[in-house]
């Protein structure tokens, strides 16, 4: 079985073919443009028999040129449909391994040795940031990812404090990658073409970073301080401590913190670089206020 992934039109006659239909829920669009693929892949910096994790394989057109490259596979995908190609396809090549189901549900299993020094994927548009969250918050950090993702999604990943994309989701990335948006790809690249343009994006893991050494307390606390972002970070500190401790301790508690750290409480999240997360974070992790309920 042979397809041309280059052709729309030649892709839409083996779905009807194949009897296979787009699941809008799944977030199902098939990237035809050749150069694109070819710089998604080179971005990756892999060599022959790196093991590179796939997320969304779909009918395989990333597939096709990764184990042309001598690259170990292991392609995560929830579609029936899709997997019964994929197998067709692919299931005899040594280099490929098919993980059938939610990534989000099967990823864990798969890192219990560690993770694929590599990520590749076309990301739903619908999951994208839980699927990026789940593995930065449970420490499943690659050594290089290369995500397709909705533009204004990757702007939020390498936003930097200050700007209007800035987020907890830029603070979480930041933890331990170093994000960069490197290519456009326009909505005409797709079949079938989505509504907004993309953005590949390359996540390379912090050398002076260890996911480990971040406390268990920082994930939480950076979403609350950004829960109500025209709130100062007095106020959603206090909300976070108080939450946990009653209001009453969390006002001493949240005064504490902000003094040690030497920050304003008229502060917003919003102009917090990642460090001062971090330190705020390691502040309520060493006075102990979280050990049993953060």
């Amino acid at each position: 079985m042979t397809l041309n992934y280059n052709s729309s039109s030649e892709l839409r006659i083996f779905l009807e073919q194949e009897k296979l239909g787009m699941q809008k829920r799944f977030g199902q669009n098939f990237l035809v443009n050749p150069q694109a693929r070819q710089a998604l892949v080179k971005a990756l910096c892999a060599q022959p028999n790196d093991e590179i994790w796939e997320v969304g394989p779909g009918l395989g057109a990333m597939t096709s040129l990764l184990l042309e490259m001598k690259y170990k596979v292991k392609a995560f995908e929830i579609d029936l449909g899709f997997i019964r190609v994929l197998k067709k396809m692919f299931l005899q090549d040594e280099n490929f391994n098919l993980v059938e189901g939610d990534v989000m549900k099967t990823w864990p299993s798969h890192a219990k040795e560690g993770p694929a020094p590599f990520l590749l994927g076309n990301l739903p548009y619908n999951v994208a940031a839980a699927l990026l969250a789940d593995f930065i918050e449970k420490g499943c950090v690659f050594s290089r990812m290369v995500v397709t993702v909705q533009k204004e999604v990757a702007m939020r990943m390498a936003a930097p404090a200050g700007h209007n994309d800035y987020s907890s989701f830029s603070v979480l990335c930041a933890s331990v990658y170093n994000v960069k948006p490197f290519l456009l790809i326009k909505r005409e690249s797709f079949f079938p073409q989505p509504n907004v343009d993309s953005m590949a994006v390359l996540l390379e893991k912090k050398t002076h970073s260890n996911p480990a050494e971040i406390p268990r307390v920082f994930y939480t606390l950076v979403r609350s301080l950004f829960a109500s972002r025209r709130k100062t970070v007095k106020n959603n500190l206090t909300s976070f401590l108080s939450s946990r401790y009653g209001k009453y301790q969390a006002q001493d508690l949240c005064a504490a913190v902000l003094k040690e750290n030497a920050l304003n409480e008229n502060e917003r999240a919003e102009n917090l670089e990642l460090e001062a997360f971090l330190s705020l974070a390691k502040s309520i992790d060493n006075m102990r206020v979280c050990k049993q309920k953060c």
